[in-house]
This record gives C-alpha cells, sequence and structure tokens, in this order.
C-alpha cells in the first residue's frame, strides 16, 4: 500500500507538472508580447527622460536636463507645456462630466424597456466601433462655416459665421463634441449593466416609503451607481489625459496652439512640429511623458480618495 500511495503521488505529481506546463505554454505568448511592446518601452522610456537622444546621435546621460528644458519658463499662456497642459485639463473637465451624463441619461432611457431599445441601444454605440478617421472627417463637415450645425444655430438667431475647427475658441469644443458622441455609447452599455444589476426590492420600497421618481434617482439609482460611476471616470480621465488621435485628424494642434495637447506636445518633441525643433529630441519626449504619468497616477489617487468618502456619504 505504500509502495502503491508513493507511486499515485509521483504519477499525480508529474500530470501536475504537465498541466503546469500546459498552463504556462498558453501564457507565454501574451506574457512575451507584453514584454517586448509593452514593458521594454516602458523601462526604456523611463531611461531616456533622463539621457539626451535625437535618434541617430550617441545617447548621452542628461541627468535633470529634460526636466528643466520643459519646465523652463512654464506658464499655462506662453509655454508649449504649460499650454498643453491647461488644454489638456480643460479639456477633460469639459469632456468627463458630459460624457457620464449624457451615457447615463441614454441608460435610463433605453432601461425602461421601450419599443425599438435593443435598435438604439446598438446605434447609440455603433459611433465607438465605427472608423474614427470616419467619424472626423464627417464632423469637420458638420462644423465647417456654412455646415449644417452653423446653418442650424443662424437659424436660432446665432450669428455662427467661423469654421468651428479654424476657430481659436471654438476649436477645442469641436474636439469636446465628437469625444462625448463617440464615448457615450460605451459608458451607455456600462450604466445599462450597472442599472440592471439594481434590485427592483429597492425600488419597491421606496416606492412605499412615498418617494417620488427624483428620490428614488438621488437615494437609490446614483448610489448603486457609485461603482459603475467610479469605474467610468477613472477610464475616462486616462483617456481623456491621452487624447491625441481625434486631435491630431482634425486640428492637428491648432489653429496656433488652443488645441494641443500633451500627447501632441509629445509627438512633436518626437518628430518635430510648429514651435518645434525640427530635430527629433527624444529624450525631453520621454520627460513630458513621465509627467503626464505622473498627474495621470495623482488625479487616480485623488478618485480613488474620493470614492470612498462618497461612498460613506451615501
Amino acid at each position: 500500500m505504500t509502495h502503491s500511495a508513493a507511486a499515485s503521488r509521483r504519477k499525480m505529481s508529474r500530470l501536475e507538472k504537465r498541466n503546469t506546463l500546459i498552463a504556462y505554454s498558453f501564457l507565454a505568448p501574451n506574457f512575451i508580447g507584453f514584454v517586448v511592446f509593452t514593458l521594454v518601452p516602458v523601462i526604456f522610456s523611463i531611461a531616456l527622460a533622463f539621457m539626451n537622444w535625437s535618434g541617430g546621435s550617441k545617447i548621452t546621460f542628461a541627468g535633470l536636463d529634460n526636466f528643466r528644458y520643459i519646465f523652463k519658463d512654464f506658464s499655462f499662456t506662453k509655454s508649449n507645456l504649460g499650454i498643453a497642459l491647461k488644454n489638456t485639463v480643460f479639456y477633460t473637465v469639459a469632456t468627463v462630466p458630459l460624457t457620464l451624463v449624457c451615457a447615463l441619461g441614454l441608460a435610463l432611457v433605453l432601461n425602461r424597456g421601450v419599443k425599438g431599445a435593443k435598435v438604439f441601444r446598438a446605434v447609440f454605440f455603433f459611433p465607438y466601433v465605427a472608423s474614427l478617421v470616419a467619424i472626423c472627417v464627417c464632423w469637420n463637415f458638420l462644423l465647417m462655416k456654412n455646415g449644417p450645425v452653423n446653418q442650424i444655430l443662424r437659424a436660432m438667431g446665432l450669428n455662427m459665421t467661423k469654421s468651428w475647427t479654424s476657430s481659436r475658441d471654438l476649436a477645442i469644443w469641436a474636439i469636446i463634441i465628437v469625444s462625448v458622441w463617440r464615448n457615450a455609447g460605451y459608458y451607455m452599455v456600462m450604466y445599462l449593466a450597472g442599472l440592471q444589476g439594481v434590485p427592483a426590492e429597492l425600488y419597491e420600497a421606496a416606492t412605499m416609503d412615498g418617494a417620488n421618481g427624483v428620490q428614488k434617482f438621488t437615494k437609490v439609482t446614483l448610489p448603486m451607481l457609485t461603482p459603475t460611476t467610479f469605474f467610468c471616470s477613472i477610464m475616462m480621465v486616462i483617456s481623456c489625459f491621452k487624447i491625441y488621435d481625434v486631435v491630431a485628424i482634425m486640428t492637428q494642434g491648432g489653429p496656433g496652439r488652443s488645441t494641443k495637447m500633451l500627447v501632441t506636445y509629445i509627438f512633436e518633441l518626437s518628430f518635430g512640429g510648429e514651435g518645434i525643433a525640427t530635430s527629433a529630441q527624444y529624450g525631453v519626449a520621454s520627460a513630458v511623458s513621465m509627467v503626464l504619468l505622473a498627474i495621470v497616477l495623482l488625479v487616480t489617487f485623488v478618485q480613488f480618495r474620493g470614492e470612498k468618502k462618497w461612498v460613506n456619504y451615501m
């Protein structure tokens, strides 16, 4: 019996090793891809923030010179970093709440089982999966000087005589409108999932206590959607701070520097652009990337702390 038990244990041990090896073989391609295409570039970018490199030249140690360069004569109205940071923060502050409000509003309406709700869900979600280039081209047409949007606004008595993307005051709002329109459907799906997870007993209890529709929304729906709202806001903030594609397609950071974002500034430092030296400055670009990373981490930390206080308040 002892010999048989030992043989059985050895057999099980070999089987466990075999299963473990099979599991690692399935995980290996994804892990290797993560290391090669994500982990190594991130580590190299962090190291490059303290180096001087223009691509073809020799890499030399720069210490904190790259950070001194980007913060030299820092100003929210003059320096490239200050303007890019100001535009990014303004874009984020405007886009996140507008997107969440639109997404929650759509979810509340489509969660009531209205006729054709499934069709409308697909329609509102479609912009998120559609070609971003096609979306931006269409919106550029809609926001032209004599485009449909301006014609509607003029019919309402507003004097709109400029193309949105060529106006210093309106260009960033064009980016915000497109971002909200494109992303609202995606976060609508998140809110729909959250709403369908709210127990019906809570609404029944609130009705018995004499609560009206507004009180049910503020005292039942919103508190129960706190995890969903927190997740959506975190994802939205990170996405907004990384905004580049919509800006590159619609305004290229202009007119002037009115829509220059942090990632746009990083791209210009790496590959040249308006107001930037034509030679690549990968070290300086990496330094700006580290600043962006620090800002995102700080904002995320503040959101986590705020979420705990919100839950305790509710």
